[in-house]
Parts: C-alpha cells; structure tokens; sequence
C-alpha cells in the first residue's frame, strides 16, 4: 500500500487528533468548530490523500487488556444516543471498511502482544457525526476503506499510547490514523457554565504536553491526568484517550494543534502529528 510516488515531503501519513461533537453538531453550520473540522477535512483528502483510514472514537471501549476491531467491509451505522428528533436516526454516512487493512492492523497489535479480537460491527457516532462534516459525502467524499479500532476499558494513558505506537509503521502505507474525541468534554458542566473563547487551563496543558519534545512527550500527557482540573474537563476519560493513541502512533514527529475553541467546559482543539506532504 506504499505510494512510491511521494515526492518533495514526508513519506507517510501524519495522525489527526479531531474534535468531534455529538450527533447535533451535524445540523450547526455556523458553530465555529463546523467549518474547521471541514477545513481539516480538505487538507486530508487533497493533500495527505490516504489509501486508507483507521480512526479510534471516545465511544467503543473492549475489555481492560483486549482491544475489538471491526473486520466486516459492509456494515450499518450506529446510532448510540438517545433522545433526538426522529430524524437524526435517519441519517447515512456512505462507509466501507477493509478486512485486507484490519488484518494489517492485527498483525500489528499482535506483534507487540496486544489482544485484538474480531468482530463486525458499524461505525459509532463518534467517528461518523464527525466524518459527515469532515468528509461531506457531496462536497469532500472521503472514498477510502475505513476501519474503526476499540479503545481499552482502562483509564491507562500510558496502555492507550503504546496501542498507538504499535501501530505507527501502517503510517509508510498510506494509512491515516485519526483519534476522535474532544480535548475537553464536560457535559455534566456544560450548560452551567456554557460560553465561547474563555481559556482553559486544561485546554492550555494539553497543548503544552501534546506538542512537546516527541521524546518527552509520553511521560507529558501521562502527568496531566494528575493535574488538579483533569477531572473537572473529563470526569471520564474516554474522550481523551484517542489522542494518547494518537500521539503514539506519531513516533518521533511533533504535535501542532491546528485550532481550539473552549466552549464552557468542552474543547474542540484539534491537533496533527507530522507533516503533510507536498507535491
């Protein structure tokens, strides 16, 4: 799956960190985040022009030491959230995935001895709410396998970045890695202290940590989960813990976050690992 045609650039694919919201985000145009994770969006399919996506969402967990990944090509979305008009469960997101691309996945995770088991299941509305702004099925079509990997169970950062450091090497095939969550995600606060452009402390030391040295980087991002206000901006963890995965799979490449906007007690940021290629 290499590109031996790559040329005046990296020679493989940078990771994506991408701040997705939830399933009414799809109908917010003017939200600020709406036209940025579009914009991120563009980059990814006229530039970095992947051969294949695997993508990590806040909203499937497998056990504490196994990770699930979905092996069928043809599957129906899932719609995992409750209380909407009737007509957001009615939404399509055009998707195929890859068994030749989840083997390859496999073999990786197997390889540094991490469980995978297979299973067929459709992806979550925390990969395809997000790709349906990112990847507009009429504007900016995506059209190439997507595969949607587990995270652990675990609240483990450390466990969650060596699953993605397992899996850097796909990187040199033309395939994309992308972590989706939020940078911060409090919904529990959220109406309370809903606003836009205020900073955020845990917003700032995300940043600060994610873009560090790629040597002292790990070690960063674990010690922010001991910061006084990691739990204020996740009460749980999952939402950010595909950028640990993601920030494994980058290797020696540096973190940028390319925006963020604090609204109340979420963020948006969304971040690159790498660089792009240029032609």
């Amino acid at each position: 799956m290499s590109d031996p045609s790559r040329t005046g650039g990296p020679s493989r694919a940078p990771v994506y960190f991408l701040g997705i919201g939830g399933p009414n985000f799809i109908e917010n145009p003017d939200h600020p985040a709406y036209a940025q994770l579009a914009a991120v969006g563009r980059e990814i399919t006229t530039k970095v022009k992947p051969k294949a996506v695997v993508v990590f969402s806040a909203h499937w967990q497998s056990g504490p030491s196994k990770i699930q990944i979905n092996v069928a090509e043809q599957t129906d979305l899932i719609y995992d959230f409750y209380g909407f008009p009737p007509h957001y469960y009615e939404y399509k997101y055009p998707n195929r995935g890859s068994p030749e691309v989840a083997s390859k996945v496999i073999e990786k995770l197997a390889g540094a001895g991490i469980e995978v088991e297979k299973v067929q299941r459709g992806l979550d509305h925390g990969v395809w709410t997000g790709f349906l702004v990112a990847f507009d099925p009429k504007k900016n079509p995506l059209d190439v396998p997507i595969v949607q990997v587990s995270l652990y169970s675990s609240e483990d950062p450390d466990q969650h970045y060596r699953l993605g450091r397992a899996l850097e090497s796909l990187r040199e095939e033309g395939v994309l890695i992308i972590g989706a969550g939020m940078a911060a995600h409090n919904l529990r606060d959220f109406r309370a202290i809903r606003g836009t452009g205020k900073t955020m402390p845990f917003d700032e030391a995300l940043k600060d940590a994610t873009t560090a040295d790629p040597e002292e980087r790990q070690a960063k991002m674990s010690a922010l989960l001991r910061r006084s206000d990691a739990r204020q901006a996740h009460p749980t963890l999952e939402h950010l813990l595909p950028i640990y995965i993601a920030a494994g799979a980058a290797g020696s490449d540096s973190g940028e976050r390319l925006w963020t906007l604090p609204e109340g007690s979420l963020s948006w940021a969304q971040y690159r690992f790498g660089e792009v290629a240029t032609t």
